[in-house]
Formats: structure tokens, C-alpha cells, sequence
């Protein structure tokens, strides 16, 4: 059990890490050779320019202008002072709404806080409850918590009647913010430029058909179901190969690159390299000739490969980019079904053409409900043993609990420092490793799902990232440690008073939180600001690469948020922060100095250094919403539970209608704005239209969408299948041409019916 003292280590330990961060960040972020690392959206932006061309020799190194040393935190007041509307126009909706959260969090917490030390907190200290049990194990900390009281109480009156407060303060918050978001998401969609994905429909499932290939089934059935409004498809290649062939001729021309720079800074002497695994092992040759040759041969293989995808039916998988001439006629096809057969045509919004995920769109649709299964299952597997490390950082949180089991190694844990250390700091910062990898396997699982669009991939890993914490950091963190807390009581005392002394040390894991919160929440976020990677690795490929302007420019490394990291760490807070509220409110400064900290270098960040990926119009925010609303229902279950150890009997039947009223908001929610979310107003549509067609009457929107949705290996690359509609889009042709044997010719659909005896099942036709 850690204790005040061991709090107070960990907080000056990180602290002083959070500060060097900081000052490092600010002396790093002044010198001209850093420019490119931290302010690197401007130069994508082309708003900025190198301080390196300019000025002294020493000066394009060196920042000497001292006077910039003593204003090493404007950049904080800096972080602020846009204003959202020209944050969003500089950054996008995504990026301004992700700052919101931290926001929301504020907009929480603070008034919550006030009121918790106002009165929860002296509720909670006056009472002697923990210093006359002989039995717990507990801190100065747990007295200010709900343990402190006595069992059977009236005050639990008020812990009751504050968590109706919290609650309905909260809902309030959520409701607000939810209105807000979805106001600026339809703004932003009527006021945005025109993009290719306003007007296309991703088509997946085509079945299919013996007579014709997709390229022409694709053209046959929008011409026929969609005559006024079809104007162009681009079919689904199997590029995956070629991808990979491109990839791996880009990574040999770095290595040509580099060898080409090594041997012109000196001549005397030509490099070589061996041929071995790692360069370690092998045959010594010389690199420039071997890596020229290896190039060569790609670029055969490419050009074989590119052939052989555009000739081949094989490659063509059965699903199209569709775009329209309107976006009310692509709204209409997004969002309708498009065949009696509900299994086939099956049709979505097409991601933006940024935002694809190229590799899964070779994947067969019907494969990807097993694929599901599979990663639903490795995911149950991977959360289940992932207690083994939670347990040991757990073991180091509870070191009283060790000394009771291993006795020998007191004499070393008990040394002067030693305790405080491990208690204090070593918990959070062993939990912090071990979930650094997650991440990653977490993605590698959503890929492997085949979801389309990396903001899809990022809000699946999202959701499986917070399921993770919300099991083996918050859960598994106050079961296993309430195991090795209270092991000898449990030995010893019978099966009736057990679940009473859970309920009394779940309050207790605040401490391991709040070390948690240092570790992650002020340290880690104050070393996000200072990109040390992206520093090392600029200045790396800068020397060993870097040959011209745009090899610079491509050796600069923005980042993105990471919605699939940032905002499962922003939602664990949440829930930590409404599960302790009532029951140990001295957690909540700590999380109220992380979402300040946060949302100020976030802001920065957002602003100078990071470039988005994609742009979702904030079609996240409902998950966020739903996060929140799961952690407040998490917070009432426990506390219920909680309050039914203390014999709190005439309090505890009066909680059952918070968690119900909470699902009731959610559901309202739900119904009156997640629809701006996930559907796109056929209203919306029609004006946007409208307004498009008054300004530019002669807009040659073929041409703006022809080769959007192209695969990048095919850009620049003549593509004869892009595109097979006809030249004059305004005249209707009597007849659709199709190479069926049964039907020669199929009759263009009637204005006036929408039955057609070509789309009727076999079956019917032969009668």
C-alpha cells in the first residue's frame, strides 16, 4: 500500500520529468537545425520557410538570440490563441473535435471536484473507521476515501445523493457537447470544398456473372438502376503483390541513395556491403552496382506485374468505386438497398481516397465474418493472459503484501529510498512498458478484420484498446491487487465477510491509480511535445540520405493524433475519474492537471506538427459519447456493489434508478443526434447541389473524379477500365448493350416503373 509519502515521490519524480521535457522542448524547438521536426505542418502547408538558408554559419545551427531563452513557455499561450474556427480550417474537423474531448473532460471534472473536496472530503476524513480495524492494510490517502466510514452509516446518504449530482452534471456536459459536435460536423459537410468522396459509393459483393465481367456488370447495373445520376466506376484491383514490389524498390533506392551520398563526400574509395543476412554474413560486393542491379530487376518485375494485373479477370475483385453526378444521387445509393437480394450490391460511402487501406480491398467479402470470428476470439485470448504482467506490476504495488509472503527480502525492500520508489513510481512506469506494444497488435487485428479505410481501423483498435484497459488495467488492477493486499485475510477469516472486504479495498487501488496518472498523465504527455524519435530519426535520414529539397521533405516525420492510442487513454481517465469521484475524490486533481496538460500540448501539436491522415468530419464522436456513458454506468454498478458491503441498506435500492435513467439518456441521445453521424441528409444534399450548380454551371466533374479512387501503384499509369461510361452523360440511350446470351439487349428502366424482367431471379425468367 503506498502511502503519502510514496505519493509525494512519485510526484516530484515526475514532475521534475514533465519539467526537463518541457525545457528541453523549448530549447530544441529554438535552434534552426530542429525547424523541420517541430513545425513541420507549415512546411507542408508551404507557410514556412528554413531558417537554415538565412543568416551566419552558426546561426543556421544555433539559435543566438538569447532573449528567445527567456520566453522558453510562450509557446503554451502560442497553443491557444487560435481561435477553433481557423483551428478547424488549418487543421480539419477531426483534429479540432479531438481536442474537445479533453475539454469535455475539464467541463466534468472541475465542477465535480469542487464539489467532492467541498464535501465528500470531510464526510469522508471525519471518522475513525480505518484506524480502529486491526485487519486492513491502509494509507493516510484511504482516509479521505468512502472506506472511512463506518458500516451501516447515514452518511452514505450523501455519497448517494452526490452521485445523482455527478451524474446528471455529466449527462448535462455530454448532452451539451454531443449537440455542439453534431452541428459543427453537418456545418463543416455544407461548407466544406468538393471532394471525391461526396460523390462515390463503395460497391462490394457484385455477383458473379458468366457473360460479363465486373468492369461491365458494374456500368450495366448503375446505368439501369441509377440512369439519371451514374457517371463513372473505377473497379477494385488485387494489387497487393505489386504494392509490395513498389515498396520494396523504394526501400532499395534508399539504400542507393545512401551509398551514392557515402561515395561523393569520398571518392577514393567505392562502398561495399555484404549480401548476407543484416550486411553481416555473405558476399562482399560493391553496393552501388548491387543495389542498381536490384532496382533494375524491380522495376522488371513491376512493370510484369502491372501487365499482368490489367489483362488478368483474376485480379479484378468484385466490388467498384461508383461516382455520381450529383451528391444527392450518391446519398440515394449509400444509403438504400440496391438489390432484392440483400446480400449482394451491397453499397457504403466511399472512404476518402486518403483514407483508404489499399491491401483490404483485396479481401474477399464473404471471408470477412470468419476473419471476425477469429480476431474476436485471438482478442478474448490475448485480454485473458495479459493479467500475467498486470498481476507482477501489481505485486510491486503492494509491497506489504510481498514481505507478509517473502519475508527474506524485506531487509533489501525496507532500505531508505528503496520503498518509496518502488511504490511510488515503479508501478506505473512497469505498466506503461508493458502496454507499449499493444497498440500495435491491436491494429495488426482490425487489418486483418479487412476494414477498409484507416479512420475504420483506427476506431476498431480504439475500441479494443479501451475494452483491454477498461479489463486488465481497471479491473484486473483492483481484483489482483486486492488478492495480493489482502491474501492473509481472506485465509482467515470465513466465505460471509470476503465480499465485505472487497468492497473496502476498491477504493484502495486509488493510490496505484493515482501513480498510473503521474506516470502516463503528466510525464508521458510532457514527452510527447519533445518527439525525441522523429528528432533522431530527421537528423539521421538528413545525414545519410538526404540529397535534395524534397528528400528533406519526405525525411520529416508530422505524425498524427493516433486515435487508436489517444483516445482509449483519454476514456481510461474518464473512468477513472467517475468511478472515484465519490468514492476517493482525492484522485481528481491528477486527472484534472492531465486533461489541462493534455489539451494545451495537444493543441500544439495539432497546430504545428501534426498532419492528419484522412478527414471523418468527427464521425468518432459517437464512440466517445458511448465510452463516457459506459464508464458513468461502471461507476454506479460499483459503487452499488460497494454500498451493499456496508450494510447501507436503506440508501442502496435508491441507486437502481440511476443506471436506468443513465441508459434512458444515452438511448435519447442516440436517437436525436448519432443519425447526423452515420447518414448524410438527403436535404443537405440537394442544397449543396443546388448551390455547385449556380456557381459553376460548367464544371467538369468527370474529369475531377476520374482518376480519384485509382490505386496509388496505377497512378500516373493509363487505366483503359476506369472508365466505360458514355461520352455524352445527358442523353438517355434507349438501349443498354450486354453480352448476356439470354438478353442481347436490356430496356433502359421506365421513368414511370421501376421493374425490370433482366433483373428478375432466373427462375421467373423462363416463365
Amino acid at each position: 500500500m503506498a502511502t503519502l509519502k510514496d505519493i509525494e515521490v512519485a510526484a516530484a519524480i515526475n514532475i521534475l520529468s514533465a519539467f526537463a521535457f518541457f525545457v528541453a522542448f523549448a530549447i530544441l524547438r529554438l535552434q534552426p537545425i530542429n525547424d523541420r521536426v517541430y513545425f513541420p505542418k507549415w512546411y507542408l502547408k508551404g507557410l514556412r520557410n528554413s531558417p537554415l538558408s538565412t543568416g551566419a554559419f552558426v546561426g543556421k545551427f544555433v539559435n543566438l538570440d538569447f532573449r528567445a531563452y527567456l520566453r522558453f513557455l510562450n509557446w503554451m499561450p502560442a497553443a491557444l490563441q487560435m481561435p477553433e474556427p481557423e483551428l478547424i480550417e488549418h487543421a480539419g474537423l477531426d483534429s479540432a473535435v479531438y481536442l474537445r474531448i479533453y475539454l469535455v473532460g475539464l467541463k466534468i471534472f472541475v465542477p465535480i471536484a469542487f464539489l467532492a473536496f467541498a464535501i465528500m472530503v470531510p464526510v469522508n476524513w471525519t471518522n475513525a473507521t480505518l484506524e480502529h480495524s486491526h485487519l486492513l492494510t491502509y494509507s493516510d490517502i484511504d482516509k479521505l476515501s468512502i472506506s472511512n466510514i463506518p458500516i451501516g452509516s447515514d452518511r452514505f446518504w450523501t455519497h448517494l445523493v452526490m452521485a445523482y449530482v455527478f451524474t446528471f452534471w455529466t449527462c448535462y456536459v455530454l448532452k451539451k457537447e454531443y449537440e455542439i459536435v453534431a452541428s459543427m460536423r453537418l456545418h463543416f459537410l455544407a461548407s466544406e470544398q468538393r471532394r471525391p468522396d461526396q460523390f462515390t459509393v463503395l460497391v462490394r459483393n457484385v455477383p458473379p456473372d458468366p457473360d460479363e465481367s465486373v468492369n461491365e456488370l458494374v456500368e450495366h447495373f448503375f446505368l439501369v438502376n441509377h440512369p439519371e445520376h451514374y457517371l463513372t466506376h473505377q473497379v477494385v484491383y488485387n494489387a497487393n503483390k505489386l504494392s509490395d514490389l513498389v515498396k520494396e524498390k523504394k526501400k532499395m533506392q534508399n539504400w542507393l541513395d545512401y551509398y551514392q551520398l557515402k561515395y561523393s563526400r569520398n571518392q577514393s574509395r567505392r562502398p561495399s556491403s555484404k549480401t548476407g543476412f543484416l550486411g553481416l554474413c555473405g558476399d562482399s560486393v560493391d553496393s552501388i552496382d548491387f543495389y542498381t542491379s536490384k532496382i533494375e530487376g524491380l522495376s522488371e518485375e513491376i512493370a510484369s506485374e502491372r501487365e499482368k494485373i490489367m489483362n488478368n479477370p483474376k485480379h479484378i475483385m468484385p466490388a467498384a468505386f461508383v461516382s455520381f453526378k450529383t451528391r444527392w444521387g450518391a446519398a440515394v445509393c449509400a444509403q438504400t438497398q440496391q438489390s432484392r437480394n440483400p446480400t449482394i450490391w451491397l453499397t457504403e460511402w466511399a472512404p476518402e481516397p486518403r483514407d483508404i487501406y489499399w491491401d483490404n480491398l483485396a479481401i474477399p467479402y464473404v471471408s470477412l465474418t470468419i476473419r471476425r470470428l477469429i480476431v474476436a476470439v485471438a482478442f478474448f485470448f490475448l485480454t485473458f493472459f495479459f493479467m500475467i504482467p498486470i498481476a507482477f506490476v501489481q505485486s510491486l504495488a503492494n509491497i506489504e503484501g510481498i514481505e507478509k509472503a517473502l519475508p527474506f527480502l524485506k531487509p533489501l525492500i525496507e532500505l531508505k529510498g528503496i520503498k518509496s520508489f518502488i511504490q511510488g513510481f515503479l508501478p506505473g512506469i512497469a505498466l506503461k512498458i508493458f502496454l507499449i506494444f499493444l497498440p500495435s497488435i491491436l491494429m495488426l487485428m482490425s487489418k486483418f478484420e479487412g476494414f477498409i479505410s484507416i479512420s475504420s481501423l483506427e476506431r476498431r483498435s480504439a475500441s479494443r484498446y479501451y475494452i483491454f484497459q477498461f479489463v486488465n488495467v481497471f479491473l484486473g488492477s483492483i481484483i489482483t491487487g486486492t488478492a495480493f493486499q489482502q491474501l492473509n485475510n481472506f485465509i482467515h477469516q470465513s466465505a460471509n465477510d470476503i465480499p465485505k472486504t472487497i468492497g473496502v479495498s476498491i477504493p484502495m487501488k486509488a493510490t496505484f491509480f493515482i501513480t498510473y496518472i503521474m506516470v502516463d498523465g503528466w510525464a508521458g504527455i510532457a514527452g510527447e511535445i519533445l518527439r525525441l524519435k522523429p528528432l533522431i530519426m530527421y537528423h539521421l535520414k538528413n545525414f545519410l540520405l538526404v540529397k535534395t529539397e524534397k528528400d528533406r521533405q519526405e525525411a520529416m516525420d508530422p505524425g498524427s493524433l493516433g486515435f487508436n492510442t489517444g483516445e482509449p487513454q483519454i476514456q481510461l481517465y474518464f473512468l477513472l475519474g467517475l468511478v472515484y469521484a465519490v468514492v476517493t475524490p482525492i484522485l481528481l486533481p491528477f486527472i484534472i492537471v492531465f486533461f489541462g496538460l493534455a489539451y494545451v500540448v495537444y493543441r500544439h501539436q495539432i497546430i504545428n506538427v501534426y498532419n492528419q491522415e484522412y478527414e471523418s468530419a468527427a464521425a468518432f464522436w459517437p464512440d466517445v459519447h458511448g465510452r463516457i456513458i459506459v464508464a458513468l454506468i461502471v461507476s454506479q454498478l460499483l459503487l452499488m456493489g460497494l454500498l451493499s458491503t456496508k450494510q447501507a441498506a436503506q440508501s442502496t435500492p435508491f441507486f437502481i434508478a440511476l443506471p436506468v435513467l443513465t441508459i434512458w439518456f444515452h438511448i435519447f441521445c442516440k436517437g436525436r443526434y448519432e443519425p447526423a453521424f452515420v447518414k448524410y441528409p438527403l436535404q443537405e444534399a440537394m442544397m449543396k447541389d443546388t448551390l455547385e450548380r449556380a456557381k459553376e454551371p460548367n464544371l467538369n466533374l468527370k474529369g475531377f473524379l476520374q482518376s480519384a479512387y485509382i490505386h496509388p501503384v496505377f497512378k500516373g499509369e493509363d487505366d483503359s477500365d476506369s472508365d466505360a461510361a458514355p461520352e455524352d452523360s445527358d442523353q438517355e440511350p434507349k438501349l443498354i448493350q450486354t453480352r448476356r446470351q439470354s438478353r442481347r439487349n436490356t430496356p433502359l428502366a421506365s421513368k414511370h416503373s421501376g421493374s425490370l424482367s433482366s433483373l428478375l431471379p432466373e427462375a421467373i425468367q423462363e416463365h
